[in-house]
């Protein structure tokens, strides 16, 4: 199975690599727009093509890994180049798989997925809708979960909930971005060197997060097995919630929700 990149950037660099150690290099192809993305992405060992309709013309998956608003012209360039029976995956907030298809036209095959940037070190979480009008045989099935595996995790939702999928994962690793240096100022604060503070608060985050994937435990619950009675951390958590943290959250979330509908096609 041949499968191409149509971008090389922050998100779609990690899913060249997972598409190289899922198909091998030989059978991966991309394109990219700057000399330094071309370097990078062929290190990875894939084949680097010179126009978005080759790349269409020779791959049975086509990975659209490219900002919303360049979707119109890139589909313009591979309509009427892709493989009868070609699977095209999208990533983009707001784009439809309805919009993809009509673009393209012809019996392709089309899945959504929203991704996001800490597949870079293979920890992505990616939402990923099957277009239920075409029919996936049990080997595309099996090879694209791969592929999702490859750089990370991966859910399989209803492309009614993928507008959802943007504060659950898509944006929402930029939300802990902002926890994680919070955190380390007001430890650089109380003293601790700035580097420190880092790894600190960004192993704490990393180990919090293991602890709910792996135990099963209900978050609320592990919270509580750290609070001491009068101790320091519920201190913390009165501070939290004296300062509106959980609605601050919710209300980020509820932002981004309200944007990529606003962006839909």
């Amino acid at each position: 199975m041949k499968i191409g990149v149509i971008g090389a950037g922050n998100m779609g660099y990690p899913m060249l690599c997972g598409a190289v150690k899922t198909f091998g290099g030989e059978n991966v192809c991309f394109t990219c727009m700057g000399e330094a993305e071309k370097a990078r992405a062929t290190a990875t060992g894939a084949v680097y093509r010179p126009d978005n309709a080759e790349l269409a013309t020779a791959s049975d998956i086509v990975v659209l890994a490219i900002k919303p608003y360049v979707y119109d012209t890139v589909l313009a360039e591979i309509q009427g180049k892709l493989k009868e029976g070609a699977i095209v995956i999208t990533v983009a907030a707001g784009i439809t798989i309805s919009y993809i298809k009509e673009a393209l036209g012809g019996q392709i095959k089309v899945v959504r997925v929203m991704p996001n940037t800490p597949a870079m070190v293979g920890e992505g979480m990616s939402a990923v809708t099957f277009d239920e009008a075409a029919v996936f045989t049990a080997e595309e099935r099996s090879a694209i979960g791969s592929f999702f595996d490859s750089f990370g995790s991966y859910v399989e939702l209803p492309e009614s909930l993928q507008d959802a999928a943007i504060p659950a994962s898509g944006s929402s690793s930029a939300f802990v971005y902002v926890f994680i240096e919070a955190m380390a100022d007001a430890a650089v604060l109380c003293g601790i060197p700035r580097e420190t503070a880092y790894k600190m608060t960004a192993q704490t985050v990393l180990g919090a997060a293991k602890m709910v994937l792996e135990t099963g435990e209900h978050p609320g619950k592990l919270k509580d097995n750290v609070c001491t009675p009068g101790g320091t951390t519920i201190a913390g958590i009165r501070a939290l919630e004296e300062n509106g943290f959980r609605s601050a959250v919710m209300e980020a979330c509820i932002a981004t929700f309200d944007k990529v509908k606003s962006m839909k096609k």
